[in-house]
């Protein structure tokens, strides 16, 4: 990481607790005493706010400080982990002993460092709460909802809200090597609520990255509004879903949250490790169809998902997950990069300084293919046109799948027509893969809005892919 961040993390994090590196050398020396390993220390310091507007009015918002650090000590595949929100030499010796729990069954193996260049700077260091005063951000929100009533008549509510956030991190590693980063993220959300006679329904859009509060412009204030307030519109005429098994194509952009989901956690290295996904042993063979490529990118500047560091203190960086079809790689955090005798790949996130890290996408997506978008939504006779994703389940193990559509619409002798309601996607994510028939050259990511949930922590993280041709999809609908 740049000598900026580490001075700036050394400012927040150590010098001001009256710690210096002579100590966290003290406290590894504890550590190492009980034949672990490897261990690692990661410090954090945050500042959070959200805003929330209804009706023109702040119905709530919150700001939070928080800080402390994590302390980590690897045996084999044991891992004693302590956290305070005392950051002191005190607090790091205490968190020390608590590693005896596992003293005595190391083997001291060679813990492998992700491969790649040092790390590059992918997004500013400036505070987002700092950019804009109190009376600023309420105006921004106002403006938000403005756009969406000026959009349409029919727009008899709007929800609004606004969050940012500032943090520092700091990971020292057993084996000497310390990075910092310095985290910025933003994001606009809005909620419209549309009447036409006795029809109600709701739309909503939004945005954000790794930039400060100046990134939401009019023009891209405007353009969540309008889109909002279409996805509202256009569930105002949906008809029910039909429901079979039937052709889908998918939208470009968001409907990547669909390969995130069904696809990616799969790929995720501790479920591979275990055997408990469905691509566990399978690195070689073909998984998808021809011209499929998954890419998991933790290193695209500015975006919601992206680190300069993860939260072990290694880069940021391009993993191949699936090429022309065939599995590649997995992404890997430390542990389970060593025990599985592969490099880390940048993919160890934690929630925070109380969490353990656990191998986590980044900007998960695919690539394009060479297919014109209107070309694919011709060649289909009857189907379903996905252009957005609400909510969805998936069995990790299985791949198992339920996803329900936000915007759906029939394709009918190549043209997409009426739009629809309570469509749902069920299938396997493996099987998916390999139904994909026609591959767009229109690859899109999401807008900034994903947040990702696993064994209770969540990160934020970022989807996409081109317009895709899936065939034989399983569709519940409602008519």
């Amino acid at each position: 990481m740049t000598k900026n961040a580490l001075k700036l993390a050394d400012r927040y994090l150590l010098s001001s607790r009256d710690l210096g590196r002579e100590d966290l050398e003290k406290v590894f020396r504890r550590l190492m005493r009980h034949d672990v390993d490897y261990a690692d220390l990661y410090f954090q310091y945050s500042r959070t706010e959200s805003w929330n507007l209804e009706e023109g009015i702040v119905k709530s918002g919150s700001f939070d400080i928080e800080e402390g650090v994590g302390v980590r000590a690897v045996s084999g595949e044991k891992t004693a982990f302590a956290y305070s929100d005392d950051i002191s030499l005190a607090a790091l010796t205490d968190a020390a002993r608590a590693t005896r729990a596992i003293a005595g069954a190391g083997k001291k193996r060679r813990v492998a460092v992700a491969p790649g260049k040092p790390p590059h700077k992918l997004y500013r260091a400036d505070d987002p709460l700092a950019s804009l005063d109190d009376t600023a951000k309420v105006r921004l929100l106002e403006r938000l909802e403005q756009f969406a009533r000026a959009a349409d008549a029919r727009v008899t509510q709007a929800m609004a809200y606004l969050a940012g956030s500032w943090e520092v991190v700091l990971v020292a590693r057993s084996d000497g090597h310390m990075a910092a980063d310095v985290r910025p993220l933003v994001r606009v959300g809005l909620t419209v609520i549309m009447e036409a006679g006795e029809r109600r329904e709701q739309g909503s859009a939004g945005g954000g990255g790794r930039y400060d509060y100046s990134y939401f412009t009019d023009e891209r204030l405007r353009d969540y509004a309008l889109a909002a307030v279409h996805q509202a519109s256009v569930n105002l005429e949906a008809v029910p879903a039909p429901a079979g098994v039937m052709t889908v194509v998918l939208g470009p952009g968001w409907p990547g949250i669909l390969l995130h989901e069904a696809i990616g956690h799969g790929l995720e290295g501790d479920f591979n490790r275990k055997g408990s996904s469905a691509f566990s042993g399978r690195i070689g063979q073909q998984v998808a169809a021809r011209g499929v490529t998954v890419v998991d990118d933790g290193s695209l500047p500015g975006r919601r998902g992206s680190l300069t560091i993860d939260d072990e203190g290694n880069p940021g960086a391009r993993t191949v997950l699936i090429e022309d079809g065939i599995l590649t790689a997995y992404m890997q955090d430390v542990l389970n990069a060593r025990l599985m005798g592969m490099a880390p790949t940048g993919n160890g996130r934690r929630q925070s300084y109380a969490h353990l890290p656990l191998p986590r996408m980044t900007n998960t997506f695919m690539l394009n293919g060479e297919c014109d978008p209107d070309e694919i939504v011709k060649s289909v006779k009857k189907g379903l046109y996905a252009a957005n994703f609400g909510g969805g389940q998936v069995d990790i193990t299985s791949g198992k799948f339920v996803f329900s559509t936000a915007e759906a619409y029939l394709i009918e002798d190549g043209k997409i027509t009426r739009p629809v309601k309570g469509a749902t996607l069920i299938g396997n994510g493996p099987d998916v893969l390999t139904r994909v028939s026609l591959i767009g050259n229109d690859m899109a990511l999401d807008p900034g809005v994903g947040t990702c949930g696993k064994e209770g922590q969540g990160v934020p993280v970022g989807v996409g892919q081109p317009t895709l041709r899936v065939d034989g999809l399983t569709v519940g609908g409602t008519a």
